[in-house]
């Protein structure tokens, strides 16, 4: 049995779809049983000042309090500087006392309360101001259940964020990484900002390339639990799931189409490993590629038209870009040139880009490409860093890197100015995947 594989440097460094090379790294790592823990280097530049006061009656939700985790959340993404409030309490725009935040240096302020109603329900009540125009730029308001009080304060960061910034925010988004415990491998499901999370499968043999659908209820990845990499589609509400890519030879490092309807998988059912497009639900067979070499790490742009790859039909491993229609006539665009070693490629969402892994010398580091210009900026300069996915809105990228010999999972700014390392006590974390933008119905 083959799995799509690369040539590879001295480093035996891990492609999505090469399971056998993960699998060997993964067989010499120690277990994995804790949290994940979140550490921040460096920071944005030009950060906007903002306070977070303590809302109203907070302190009687004692551990579940809203404002350390809209801090923490706002904190992370190193754009933003947080003020704080000292003795200062103010809960509605009335109590506000603009000149005493204007010298402190708030630029925003946002204030609230947070009041246990009939039911065991908490009222929360948030306002976000200007301090300078001394205007509301925008508010949230909902009744959650005690369980739900960190999803809401994500929330509110999320409102937060976009108000100041003019983006998404993406504190209510969920990540996918892989651990291993033991001799157990665990697909894993968390907020994130690595709390909450949740395994989605587990089994003793390995698990990889986790892919999240456009609409984030379902999952596709590859297990090795009937001996053979097999591509799976998970539903996260239900736990039902089916293998869609079962067929002779390996069926690795599936990637949804935008409209969530097909899946672009690597097969080598037909020779060699190549990349095919098939229903979500497992029909509909069609090659897309066809070359001498392994196409293998597909990834749709966001809006369904093109695919780019990786493929070492040129005698390194490299980028390339091809249309989704047009079947195997359509020639394949070559788009990294810089270095012998460019792999792992996913479109951003604004489609103008790729993050990819860039080997310079020894080190194997994110990187993203600009597709006006070419232009390639390295975003991290540890060693060895695998498995880049773009947070939904763009601006930050997840990926997986190896301190003192065990895998955790980091993210960096897409300007490389700011760091996270999520990491637990112990064990080896892998192929993380960002999931798409929640969606309130």
């Amino acid at each position: 049995m083959a799995i799509a594989m690369l040539p590879m440097p001295s480093r035996l460094h891990k492609l999505s779809g090469s399971a056998a090379v993960l699998f060997f790294l993964w067989l010499i790592c120690s277990p994995v049983q804790a949290a994940l823990n979140i550490e921040i280097f460096g920071g944005g530049a030009n950060q906007i000042p903002v306070a977070i006061v303590p809302f109203a009656e907070e302190e009687r939700l004692g551990a579940q309090s809203l404002t350390p985790v809209i801090s923490a959340d706002l904190q992370r993404t190193g754009l933003f500087k947080l003020v704080d409030a000292g003795g200062l309490r103010p809960h509605e725009p009335a109590e506000v006392s603009y000149p005493d935040w204007i010298g402190r240096g708030a630029s925003a302020l946002a204030i609230g309360t947070a009041i246990p109603v009939t039911g065991g329900q908490i009222s929360i009540r948030v306002r976000l101001l200007d301090v300078a125009r001394r205007a509301e730029l925008g508010s949230y308001v909902e009744t959650v259940p005690p369980e739900q009080l960190r999803a809401a304060a994500h929330r509110i960061a999320d409102m937060i964020y976009e108000k100041l910034t003019g983006d998404a925010g993406v504190f209510s988004t969920r990540i996918a990484y892989v651990i291993r415990q033991g001799k157990k491998y665990s697909l894993q499901v968390a907020d994130a900002d690595g709390v909450n999370a949740q395994p989605v499968i587990e089994y003793t043999e390995p698990i990889i390339s986790p892919a999240w659908s456009p609409d984030g209820t379902r999952l596709a990845y590859v297990s090795f639990e009937n001996k053979k990499p097999v591509v799976y589609v998970q539903a996260l509400a239900t736990r039902a799931r089916k293998a869609v890519a079962n067929f002779r030879g390996s069926n690795s490092a599936p990637a949804w189409s935008p409209d969530g309807r097909k899946l672009a998988v690597v097969l080598s059912v037909m020779g060699g490993s190549q990349i095919f497009l098939i229903n979500a639900d497992g029909g509909g067979l069609q090659r897309l590629t066809q070359s001498s070499g392994i196409d293998t790490e597909p990834s749709f742009s966001p809006d369904g038209r093109y695919i780019i790859f990786t493929s070492d039909r040129g005698g390194s491993p490299q980028i390339y870009r091809m249309p989704v229609t047009g079947g195997v006539s359509k020639v394949a665009e070559r788009l990294t040139f810089e270095g012998s070693y460019n792999v792992s490629p996913r479109y951003s969402p604004d489609g103008k880009g790729f993050t990819f892994i860039h080997r310079s010398g020894d080190r194997f580091n994110v990187a993203i490409q600009d597709f006006a210009t070419g232009q390639v900026r390295l975003l991290t300069d540890s060693k060895f860093d695998e498995s880049p996915s773009f947070a939904p809105n763009g601006r930050m990228v997840l990926y997986a890197t190896e301190i003192r010999g065990r895998g955790i999972l980091s993210a960096v700014s897409s300007d490389g100015r700011t760091r996270q390392q999520l990491s637990t006590q112990a064990g080896d974390i892998r192929e993380p995947a960002w999931g798409p933008l929640r969606r309130l119905q």
